[in-house]
């Protein structure tokens, strides 16, 4: 679909545009940022998934990664975190008064169940129909990366678990490691993907690690978690994603951060490890 040019920003010698398009995957208009560095190109592709409450913006204003992803000669795709609107079809106001819910909240899965099914497809909007918008409209090399914090951490994860074809690398900043066994997974799941548990095992993180979905895929997977986040021994649960992986063999590098919180002031410390990580691998 044709992108919609809303604002532009010279930044480190690149340029940053924020756009929007009318998505066929959702049904409504969805909204991006991408930053393309100087140079003419190619350039391989960063993804990056953000978290509950979010849209495009909080990464790309706050994270501060487009030096980095200059230097390394990286263009960086953030997406909305869900179809957006006031008269979605099919979808009462009631069910979408709660922020890890709904709007700012799509949880990176495909929805089976009403009323969110029809609007509310963000595995396939990301794996799909956003991948081969920006192959079509900017300089790519066609190879990419993903990475994502919190509810966008657990995105990026099982969509590079799910569709490893895609993706050269992944990472995450605090993600929710296991979904299936927190709150936020658990009312999310219930709403989008039905009753059935046996369903949802498919979207998390670390039971799909234990599995092997990242064994002879990913060479390493990089996890940073701060220890004075306050979601951590709830909802986040990385020690279950290292389980996992020594389970199946996997390599897995988790950095606990002192005195780290959640917060976008966490990325913006080690996001340039982030983009040298993926670089090194886009690159190889």
């Amino acid at each position: 679909m044709p992108l919609e040019m809303l604002k532009t920003h010279a930044v480190h010698g690149g340029t940053l545009r924020y756009l929007r398009h009318d998505s066929a995957t959702t049904g409504t208009p969805m909204t991006l940022s991408v930053f393309v560095p100087p140079g003419e190109g190619p350039f391989p592709v960063l993804i990056w998934l953000s978290g509950l409450t979010c849209t495009e913006d909080n990464f790309t204003t706050k994270a501060g990664a487009y030096r980095s992803a200059a230097e390394h000669g990286v263009i960086v795709v953030a997406p909305d975190t869900s179809p957006r609107g006031p008269d979605l079809k099919g979808r009462a106001v009631a069910d979408d008064a709660a922020y890890d819910l709904g709007q700012g909240a799509g949880f990176y899965v495909d929805a089976t169940e009403r009323p969110w099914a029809p609007h509310f497809r963000m595995e396939t909007y990301v794996t799909d129909e956003l991948i081969a918008l920006i192959d079509a409209e900017f300089p790519t090399t066609r190879a990419r990366s993903i990475s994502g914090h919190s509810m966008g951490g657990h995105g990026a994860l099982t969509l590079a678990l799910r569709h490893p074809e895609l993706f050269k690398s992944v990472s995450a900043f605090a993600p929710i490691a296991s979904p299936t066994r927190c709150a936020w997974g658990e009312k999310a799941f219930t709403a989008y993907l039905g009753e059935d548990r046996s369903l949802w095992d498919v979207h998390d993180a670390a039971k799909l690690v234990e599995a092997g979905a990242a064994k002879g895929v990913f060479d390493d997977i990089l996890i940073d978690q701060g220890d004075a986040d306050g979601f951590l021994a709830d909802q986040l649960k990385p020690e279950l994603l290292v389980e996992a992986a020594r389970a199946a063999g996997q390599t897995l590098t988790l950095r606990i951060q002192p005195g780290y919180d959640h917060s976008y002031f966490f990325m913006a410390s080690f996001i340039a490890d982030h983009v040298a990580f993926h670089a090194k691998r886009l690159k190889a």
